[in-house]
């Protein structure tokens, strides 16, 4: 979500009302028995298809002085964020060579984007069909969904699919690479030869948690301006149901957004 602070509760006061804020999607509520534990927007509490949406002030960060758009801000917390988080956790770092899998999805295209930024030679692995918006981007190189990765070419894999091509990423890994994973939708069971992991010292990062300090560094990004998301369509939000009919055919490429 991107909305305005038209109100708080009782004990807030922060940001000031008329701000300009986001959220995280997976907010982080961490304990002492618990330091993973986050709550989920539109999952754990209502979420942002409505005109209001009620989230805990410390969830909440200012980007009134983005020179980004509603729109585009509103389509970045949540799959940016996790791109964010997997980038993060994978360590990726300046000149580095990186895969990023699903990458013309929302979270895919985020990953290809901030990974360029940071520096990293990005591979996309996409469909023909949406490979021009993918380079553009900021992918290097496109393979096709049918490629098979070269082995040991990359430092680090950023994988949102999962499935039968698992085997292929391990061993498109240098010895001592890492592969981040936040999503499973080719399917959440793999097979796997181990000791293409153990024998080469691969590292394999679950990623949905994400700290406080690391969305602050996305939204410092936003602030400046300095990444800019992929919207391909916006739907008024009584028309939810078309929207949500045309994400499903996966034709798009980066974001859609709800406007209320």
């Amino acid at each position: 979500l991107c909305g305005e602070i038209v109100a708080y509760g009782a004990g807030a006061d922060a940001p000031p009302i008329g701000a300009r804020v986001v959220c995280q999607n997976c907010q982080p509520i961490p304990t002492e028995a618990e330091p993973v534990k986050l709550k989920v927007i539109g999952s754990e509490f209502d979420g942002a298809f409505a005109e209001y949406c009620v989230v805990d002030a410390v969830q909440v960060y200012d980007v009134t002085v983005s020179p980004l758009s509603d729109v585009e801000l509103g389509a970045m917390p949540c799959a940016w964020g996790t791109a964010w988080g997997l980038l993060q956790r994978a360590g990726v770092a300046s000149g580095e060579r990186v895969l990023v899998t699903g990458a013309s999805g929302g979270v895919g295209m985020a990953a290809v984007t901030l990974a360029a930024h940071l520096g990293a030679t990005v591979t996309a692995q996409t469909s023909p069909a949406k490979a021009d918006a993918v380079r553009a981007a900021g992918a290097a190189a496109i393979l096709t969904r049918d490629e098979t990765p070269a082995e040991g070419a990359f430092d680090a894999v950023i994988d949102v699919v999962g499935g039968d091509a698992w085997p292929a990423l391990i061993a498109g890994l240098r010895p001592g690479g890492r592969l981040a994973i936040s999503g499973a939708i080719a399917g959440p069971m793999v097979e796997v030869d181990l000791r293409q992991i153990y024998l080469r010292d691969i590292s394999i990062l679950g990623s949905t948690y994400q700290p406080r300090e690391a969305f602050e560094g996305l939204v410092a990004l936003m602030n400046e301006g300095a990444v800019r998301p992929l919207v391909s369509k916006t739907y008024p939000l009584r028309n939810i149901a078309q929207a949500q009919a045309d994400f499903t055919t996966k034709s798009f490429p980066g974001k859609l957004v709800l406007i209320p």
